[in-house]
């Protein structure tokens, strides 16, 4: 067994790249096992996952050159993880691509790398001799392209570095594998970063995972239940999804840790997850207690997240719209139009600098200098508020702002406010153009089992708790909200359903 010290040594280091990440997980790991798929998919050990990559390495890199694009397009199982890993092994730079991107966002992405090869499944690289040298790289290096999920506009490739990606994941090698059992279940996307970052983590952490290749509430639920697992990480929409499917039902307390993040987590669906699950269980006696739930805060332009907070368990506080305490190394504040700090109780722009901060945006110096200050701040594009203490309050994200007749509606604020009616279970406001008052907002709902519009005053409900001028106009129901493949709602979309 490898002293904590010396794993520290090997993955928290000066050289550590992605390409050699899985060596020196290997050597600390050895024969424990990383990942299990479903259905019968991969099934493999940490030595056995570094063979891999250093065989496929072998391949992608007699068909690349030092510095190559390497778009991974392929299905959304670990194979793409190391893929990636092997592809910086080779020299290139990986450009993980979602698997439920359209084919037409694909050719894009391709195109606008340069991507000198795509692979679509290892076997295309898999007769490779091994290749037991990693290609050279610094820590600073461009490590990977993360193009952000086009919700607005045309994708745009993130240029990411090694440092920026293994930074806040590295030090998970400390945890204490030999002393506890530690499982996780998994069904992000991988091409995103948050599923990419989720993954390394646990990698380094020594926590065995089983990965399913796509969300399913039921099947997430039964893996759970099934293999006791002790971590879930996912997004809101996730966890209502899996109490929509009878959550309450299952035996989940196994889990010590949930998780959360790339949007807000209503407070109450995280107290309700942490009394599912609980702080220990003991042979014989049961389970006692309830899980702690983890929140973090950040984007693809910061590799991940930049804020976290915790609620740990049989404990009110860490929920809420607080961003939580800023990561080691990451500095937030809040700006007004010009630039200039707002004083507490403003909302304006947060502007985030640190080491996970993009380089800039491939091939695009003009959307990086919108972006990007001359000092290293990035305009995160999102609403913020100075709280008490030098917290930061999420207050929703600047193109969800509805300018109605001169006020300022923020979306978030009423979709809080309508999410409350017992016959709603998620809504989204956007704002549609009106030649009076500019924008007016509207809501997309959805309704619990047997609920019907017509027979529900939201507007009456909502006009009872916000004022005037934030009151939606219209509403419709929908059976389900378009979403993005991280479950984020997709507000052109939601337009959509009034026209």
């Amino acid at each position: 067994m490898i002293p904590l010290l010396k794993r520290a040594e090997l993955v928290v280091r000066r050289d550590a790249t992605l390409g050699t990440l899985m060596a020196d997980l290997a050597a600390i790991h050895g024969n424990r096992r990383l990942v299990e798929e479903a259905d019968g998919g991969l099934r493999i050990t940490y030595r056995q996952a570094d063979k891999r990559v250093n065989r496929w390495a072998g391949g992608i890199a007699a068909k690349i050159d030092l510095g190559d694009r390497v778009v991974v397009a392929t299905p959304n199982t670990y194979e793409m993880l190391l893929l990636c890993l092997a592809v910086s092994r080779a020299g290139g730079i990986p450009v993980p691509v979602n698997h439920e991107m359209r084919p037409d966002e694909v050719a894009h992405v391709i195109r606008d790398a340069g991507a000198a090869l795509v692979l679509r499944s290892a076997h295309q690289v898999d007769d490779g001799e091994p290749l037991r040298e990693p290609a050279p790289a610094r820590p600073d290096d461009l490590a990977a392209l993360f193009y952000t999920s086009g919700t607005t506009g045309v994708p745009k490739g993130a240029e990411l570095t090694h440092r920026a990606l293994l930074g806040p994941v590295a030090a998970g090698v400390l945890w204490p594998t030999r002393l506890r059992r530690d499982r996780a279940v998994f069904a992000l996307p991988i091409a995103h970063i948050m599923g990419f970052v989720v993954l390394l983590g646990y990698a380094c952490a020594g926590v065995s995972t089983y990965l399913l290749p796509r969300f399913r509430p039921v099947e997430v639920l039964d893996a759970i239940e099934r293999r006791r697992a002790t971590v879930f990480i996912g997004v809101p929409a996730m966890y209502r999804l899996m109490l929509e499917a009878g959550a309450e039902e299952r035996d989940l307390s196994s889990v010590r840790l949930w998780g959360s993040g790339a949007d807000v987590m209503p407070a109450e669906l995280a107290r309700t997850f942490k009394r599912f699950g609980a702080t220990v269980t003991l042979p014989l006696l049961g389970s006692f207690g309830e899980a702690a739930f983890a929140e973090g805060y950040g984007l693809v332009e910061t590799a991940g997240g930049v804020a976290a907070k915790i609620s740990p368990p049989m404990l009110p506080f860490g929920l809420g719209e607080s961003l939580g305490l800023s990561l080691p190394g990451y500095r937030m504040k809040v700006v007004d139009a010009a630039g200039n700090e707002v004083p507490p109780g403003g909302t304006g722009e947060l502007w985030i600098k640190g080491p996970g901060v993009l380089r800039g945006y491939w091939a695009s110096p003009e959307a990086t200098a919108a972006a990007v200050t001359g000092d290293g701040w990035l305009r995160t594009g999102d609403l913020a508020r100075r709280g008490p203490f030098g917290t930061v309050v999420f207050a929703g994200r600047e193109k969800d702002v509805i300018l109605h007749g001169g006020y300022t509606v923020y979306a978030l604020e009423v979709q809080h406010t309508l999410e409350q009616h017992p016959a709603v279970l998620e809504a989204a406001v956007v704002g549609l153009p009106d030649e009076l008052y500019g924008e007016v907002p509207v809501a997309a709902v959805r309704l619990a089992e047997g609920a019907r519009l017509e027979d529900l005053d939201l507007e009456g409900w909502a006009a009872e708790r916000l004022a005037d001028y934030k009151v939606p106009r219209r509403f419709v129901a929908t059976g389900e909200l378009p979403r993005t493949g991280t479950k984020k709602v997709r507000r052109d979309k939601v337009r959509a359903l009034f026209r």
